[in-house]
C-alpha cells in the first residue's frame, strides 16, 4: 500500500524558505508522479509542483515558479519541496500526493491523486 508523510513545516518570517519533505513507501508501478499541492483556509486545493518517478522530469504551477523547487533523493524514497522568498499569500497546509499521470496534467487536476499524506501546516508571519 502505497504511504506518504510529509514533514518540515512550521513558521516561517516573511522572505523565509522551507524545505518540506515527503516520505513514501509502497510504489510497485513503474511510473508514478509525486506531486505537491497546498490549500489555504476557504480555497480550493492548487498544485504547486509534480516530479516523475522515471526521468525525474517537473511540472510548476505559475504561481510558485522560480520559487519552489521540487527535487527527489532516490536512495531514501524522499520528495522535496524546496520554498524560498515566503510570504503570508503561501499559507497553507501542504499536502504530498501521488498520481499515475504525467506531472503536467497532475498540477493542475487534484482528481487524479490516488493518495494524499496527511498534510503539514506552513504559516508564513512576522
Amino acid at each position: 500500500q502505497v504511504q506518504l508523510a510529509e514533514s518540515g513545516g512550521g513558521l516561517v518570517q516573511p522572505g523565509g524558505s522551507l524545505r518540506l519533505s515527503c516520505a513514501t513507501s509502497g510504489f510497485t508501478s513503474d511510473y508514478y508522479a509525486i506531486a505537491w499541492f497546498r490549500q489555504a483556509p476557504g480555497k480550493a486545493r492548487e498544485g504547486l509542483s509534480c516530479i516523475s518517478s522515471d526521468d525525474d522530469s517537473t511540472a510548476y504551477a505559475d504561481s510558485v515558479k522560480g520559487r519552489f523547487t521540487i527535487s527527489r533523493d532516490h536512495a531514501k524514497d524522499t520528495v522535496y519541496l524546496q520554498m524560498n522568498n515566503l510570504s503570508p499569500e503561501d499559507t497553507a497546509i501542504y499536502y504530498c500526493a501521488t498520481a499515475h499521470w504525467e506531472c503536467a496534467i497532475v498540477v493542475v487536476t487534484p482528481s487524479v491523486v490516488t493518495r494524499w499524506g496527511q498534510g503539514t501546516e506552513v504559516t508564513v508571519s512576522s
